[in-house]
Formats: structure tokens, sequence, C-alpha cells
């Protein structure tokens, strides 16, 4: 009995060694991509939105209403139910694992739909530096190679994802912030006030919201990965919420307050073209670049 319980011991050590628990600061920044990934396609909002008015005011109401709750639902089950499985464990509890399969498999049909989005969004931003990826023959291998990469990364564990997550989140978010302090001489608070509801597309404008404030029970497929899900859990989600609307926020009270700009010119990619109007080229080429790096983070979405 001895020896197989050491025996035991020694295979549950070598498990957790092989598989280290995430910290606070990583799962924030796994939740943060799960969710969000940054402010890229939220310039879609402002257009949609017929100018900044509506978009700013949909990106502080929105979470109250649907983020807050949907995160702290997602807190409450993923500590009853610290496992992997996440919103598919929850639904096969409550009605039986029909609808739990339904909920895996469509939940991953989304993800899928959605994660392939990114590679094309990163490169939608990166030709605006280099002409060249605007072109069908650069395009192709490079979408290719970025989705190479990226799921060699989660072949390698989500630990290594987690810390590279940390370390791009604060490289490719940090230009948005410089950009937020360099705009503030030339912000006209008036600005934020236009909005042209004759052309307010309210079905692109609710999608755009929802499509960037939702998804926060994503999460729950993480709580198997934390060592005290019921303290971390929680205050990563708190976190998180926070960071997601502040990466929004703060791009878009800049881009709008500091330029006069048709909000017909707000679609995907505007935000590099914003960066150099307001800090000069130097911002285009040197820090743009670096918020393009977060794009294809957002395929780490999914685990």
């Amino acid at each position: 009995m001895g020896e197989e319980g050491t025996e035991s011991d020694v295979v549950k050590n070598t498990a957790t060694k092989s598989n280290p628990k995430l910290k606070l600061l990583p799962l924030i920044a796994l939740i943060f991509y799960d969710v969000s990934g940054g402010p890229f396609g939220v310039e879609d909002s402002v257009r949609a939105g017929g100018g900044p008015l509506l978009s700013l005011l949909g990106f502080l109401i929105f979470p109250l209403i649907w983020s807050i709750p949907e995160a702290l639902v997602t807190a409450e089950l993923a500590t009853s139910f610290p496992e992997n499985g996440g919103y598919v464990v929850w639904i096969s509890a409550a009605f039986g694992p029909f609808w739990g399969f339904q909920e895996g498999f469509w939940k991953w049909f989304s993800g899928v739909m959605d994660n392939a989005l990114y590679p094309v969004l990163f490169l939608d931003y990166l030709k605006h530096s280099f002409p060249i990826f605007d072109q069908l023959a650069a395009r192709i291998p490079s979408l290719l190679g970025i989705t190479v990469g990226l799921t060699y990364l989660n072949y390698r564990g989500l630990h290594i994802v987690g810390f590279s997550a940390v370390l791009l989140a604060v490289f490719s978010l940090s230009p948005f912030l410089v950009m937020g302090v360099l705009s503030i001489p030339q912000i006209r608070p008036q600005r934020w006030l236009v909005v042209d509801f004759r052309k307010v597309d309210w079905r692109g404008y609710f999608n755009s919201m929802f499509w960037n404030l939702n998804y926060w029970d994503k999460a729950s497929t993480l709580a198997g990965e934390i060592e005290n899900p019921s303290q971390i859990f929680p205050k990563a989600l708190l976190g998180a919420v926070v960071l997601v609307v502040s990466s929004y926020l703060i791009p878009l009270l800049a881009g709008t307050g500091a330029l006069n700009s048709n909000p017909s010119k707000w679609s995907d990619g505007y935000f590099a073209e914003v960066g150099m109007l307001i800090g000069g080229s130097w911002r285009l080429s040197g820090g743009s670049k670096q918020q393009q790096q977060c794009l294809t983070w957002g395929c780490l979405k999914q685990k």
C-alpha cells in the first residue's frame, strides 16, 4: 500500500510539473484575448453609429448591461465546475449530454468562423505599412504562416501561451496608450457628440457592440488550469473587463476627439491612419506594427 501510494504521488507530482497552473496575470491576458484582443475592428462602430457619440456610449453602457453580468455568471459557474469543459459541463449537468454536445459543437463552429477573421485583420493593418500584403501572392502564404505558428504555440501548452499573451498585450497595447497621451492637446470634446441618425446602421452597430463585448463564457474553459479558481478567477474576470473596455475607449476617445474625420472613413485598419495623423509617420511605421502583432494572437481565443 505504501509503495502504491508513493507511485500515485509521483504520478500526480509529475503531472503538476508538466502542466503548470495559470497565475493571475496570464489568466487576465488569456481572458482578454478570449473576448477582445484589442481595439482592432471597433472602427466600424463609429461608421455604423453615424458618428462618435453612439460608439462611445455603446462601449460605456453595453458592458454594464451585458459584459459584466455575463462575466459574473461565468465566474460563479466556473468556480462551481472548475473543469476545462467549461460551458459544456454546465449544459451537460443541467440538460444532459445531448445538449452538452450541441453546445460544444456549435461553440467550436463559432470559434472557427470567428478566429478565421484575425489573420485577415492582421494583414489589413500590416498593408498600411507594407502594401505588398494587399496582393494575393503575399497574403495567402502569410495567412498560412500565421495559422501554423499559432497552432504550434497552442500545441506547446497553455502556460506558454499565457506568458506570451502577457508580453504581447503590453507590447501591442502600449502604442494606443501613447496615442491617447499624444492626442490630449488636440482633443475637442464637442467632436465626441457628433451623430447623424439618418446614417445610423443599427444592425451593424449592435453587431459591432455584441461581437466586441461578448464571449466571456469562453473563459470558463480555463477553470481547470487554475490553482485556486474560487479566488483567482473572479479577480481575473474583473481585471479583464477593465482591460477590454479601456482598450476600446482610449483609442476611440483619442481618435474621434483629436481628428475631425468623416465617420465613413472609420473601417477596419483605420487606427493605423489615426496613429499617423496624431503622432506623425513614426507612429505608423513603428507603433502600428506593434499593434498588428495583437491581431495574430486573437487566433488564440479558442483553446
